[in-house]
């Protein structure tokens, strides 16, 4: 078997035992970092999150803050407020964990089923192209800007042409009702 043939069986494997688009949905931006949390890797994982969390405390030194880092009270009670799930995260006895991108990777160290190596793999394709959608859309928004200054320095013209676009895109305002009284005029 060649190496191609290992990477496209792996590469199957790997989306068949876990979405790429479910694990999409539990990224969160927390602190100006992309995160997973302890509950919803657990689970991709298919161990129980005590679990999780207690090889993670076996190997700390190789979770620095930067890795993995424990919720506040606050980030806590600001991120069930915005899911508004909290029946799903009630009877914890702690604050969530959050793992970035290097503390997910760092994870396949330390647990070494089968099921860890593929979830990995899908884990770190999501954030790639979780990545990917965001300097695309950067470079959109720097390109748009860059195209409006253009304009602005070089043609009248085409500037009101952008200006007769953006006025298109937004929504037109609707009539307001009179209100009060009317009579109609009778035509005898």
């Amino acid at each position: 078997m060649s190496k191609e043939s290992d990477i496209k069986s792996m590469t199957e494997k790997s989306q068949t035992i876990v979405p790429v688009e479910l694990i999409e949905k539990k990224i969160y931006l927390i602190r100006s970092h992309k995160v997973m949390f302890d509950k919803d890797l657990a689970e991709l994982y298919g161990v129980k999150t005590k679990v999780l969390l207690q090889s993670v405390r076996r190997n700390i030194t190789r979770f620095p803050s930067d890795f993995m880092f424990q919720l506040t009270k606050e980030e806590f009670d600001n991120l069930r407020s915005q899911i508004v799930t909290s029946s799903s995260w009630g009877g914890r006895r702690y604050l969530p964990y959050a793992f970035t991108e290097q503390g997910v990777a760092m994870l396949l160290g330390i647990l070494r089923s089968e099921r860890a190596i593929q979830v990995n793999i899908a884990i770190m394709w999501a954030f790639v192209k979780l990545r990917q959608i965001l300097s695309t859309h950067k470079e959109l928004a720097y390109k748009l800007t860059e195209l409006e200054r253009k304009i602005e320095r070089d043609d009248e013209e085409i500037k009101a042409i952008f200006d007769a676009i953006k006025q298109l895109m937004t929504p037109p305002e609707k009539p307001r009702k009179r209100i009060g009284f009317h009579v109609k005029d009778e035509k005898e």
